[in-house]
């Protein structure tokens, strides 16, 4: 019995810390930047325009900077420049590993609806008796479609807890064990080691 609480008590101990974590981290990067745009703008507009200066001018700056900025990215050009500035950012050796870390796990966390993972399965791996969840990313096409008999789906593995990387499996379809789970919820499953398992969706 008292092995049994110890064991539920150090389960919610470290899902909560695996909550608290990033909203903790979120909230100290978010006050970090709106204290530097603050700081800097405020300075800047104290100095130079006394009379247009208020208490939090630096933040809705940086609220109209971060605007312009995504309705920039939004169409062609501005999708282009970007390119062009990851680009120089990717060819400045430390720069570049710290933008590309940074921005893989953007992408991702920022998908709608599953991005490009169409949903979640279960397939024996890396051998027969063992089960990893994957995400199906599309099926199968050309060469590698031509040379197998069955239908065969893509589908990547990620790795725990850094699902920025991971392996792709191709699976015949009749091999893949479906998920009613979300993609969110798969990636939260494998990110926490299966410390978080969303509730199971049963089907009246």
């Amino acid at each position: 019995m008292i092995t049994k609480l110890k064991g539920h008590i150090k389960r919610y101990l470290i899902t909560g810390t695996l909550v608290i974590i990033p909203i903790w981290g979120t909230y100290l990067i978010f006050k970090t930047i709106l204290i530097s745009m603050e700081n800097l703008l405020g300075d800047y507009a104290r100095s130079y325009f006394p009379e247009w200066y208020m208490p939090g001018l630096g933040i809705a700056v940086l609220l109209i900077i971060v605007f312009l900025i995504g309705l920039l990215t939004a169409n062609f050009v501005g999708r282009r420049l970007l390119e062009i500035w990851e680009g120089l950012l990717k060819k400045v050796p430390l720069v570049n590993s710290i933008y590309s870390a940074l921005k893989q796990i953007v992408d991702t966390f920022s998908f709608k609806g599953g991005g490009n993972f169409n949903r979640v399965v279960l397939v024996e791996y890396p051998r027969k008796g063992m089960y990893a969840i994957g995400f199906v990313t599309g099926v199968t096409k050309g060469e590698v479609q031509d040379k197998t008999k069955e239908k065969v789906l893509n589908v990547f593995v990620a790795t725990t807890p850094n699902p920025t990387s991971g392996f792709l499996i191709l699976v015949p379809e009749d091999q893949v064990i479906p998920l009613e789970m979300k993609v969110e919820d798969g990636m939260k499953m494998i990110i926490s080691g299966g410390i978080i398992t969303p509730p199971e969706n049963k089907k009246g």
